[in-house]
């Protein structure tokens, strides 16, 4: 009896142990589930850290190639505006808008005294000479001094040039500031102005004047085609 009572206390310590394992085993495989979890989980996380590390890398790269960009398009932008700062002040010389008061002539144009004078290579009639140097802020010449006519006449020896000076409102000469202009026959081709109505140019007789190829005055009927001379 005492032998089958101490067999089944072995059984009975022997069914203990065994549920013991079995809890043991079931703990460990838990945690070897969660340990598998967590492997998987540092594996994304490598993931995402091997990701990150790209992507920062790839960041880097487009930064520095943006630098790189950027300090080529400022480079650009500088010489671009440069050139715009050049183009506006040729811009400005073509239209005359550059002054004598500024230390210069425009381009093209003839300093004497204080004022630039353009001896223009078209050939206009006297009214749009006339309008032709007033919208470049000037106007056709006036002669007011024996050195102004010197300069002139010396630089347009050997063409006829239309000059600022008209009888075509008042039937009187004078200058297109409305001056009224002091006759001197020296100053004019021998018999001129005439005032010739044989022209046969229209209505109208000689009412322009130009200076001739010597440097003399002639009166022309203001329709003619002429150079011109343009003072500001």
């Amino acid at each position: 009896m005492e032998s089958l009572n101490a067999s089944l206390q072995q059984s009975y310590e022997s069914i203990k142990d065994l549920h013991h394992l079995q809890w043991s085993i079931q703990e460990n495989k838990d945690r070897l589930a969660s340990v598998s979890a967590a492997l998987q989980q540092l594996a994304v996380l490598d993931s995402l850290s091997r990701t990150v590390d790209g992507l920062k890398c790839s960041l880097e790269q487009i930064v520095s190639n943006d630098t790189s960009t950027l300090s080529r398009l400022w480079s650009v932008e500088k010489a671009l505006s440069n050139q715009t700062e050049w183009l506006m002040s040729v811009q400005r010389l073509a239209k005359g808008s550059v002054s004598v008061s500024d230390g210069c002539c425009p381009l093209g144009w003839e300093t004497f005294g204080s004022s630039c004078y353009l001896f223009s290579r078209s050939a206009l009639s006297w009214h749009e000479a006339r309008d032709w140097c007033n919208g470049h802020e000037s106007h056709l010449v006036i002669l007011m001094s024996d050195e102004e006519w010197d300069f002139v006449t010396r630089l347009s020896a050997g063409s006829f040039y239309w000059v600022g000076l008209t009888d075509e409102k008042s039937g009187r000469w004078e200058w297109v500031n409305q001056t009224p202009y002091v006759m001197n026959r020296r100053r004019w081709k021998p018999g001129q102005p005439d005032s010739w109505t044989g022209h046969g140019l229209g209505p109208g007789d000689e009412d322009c004047a130009h200076i001739h190829n010597d440097g003399r005055l002639n009166d022309l009927h203001c329709s003619t085609r002429l150079r011109y001379i343009c003072q500001r």
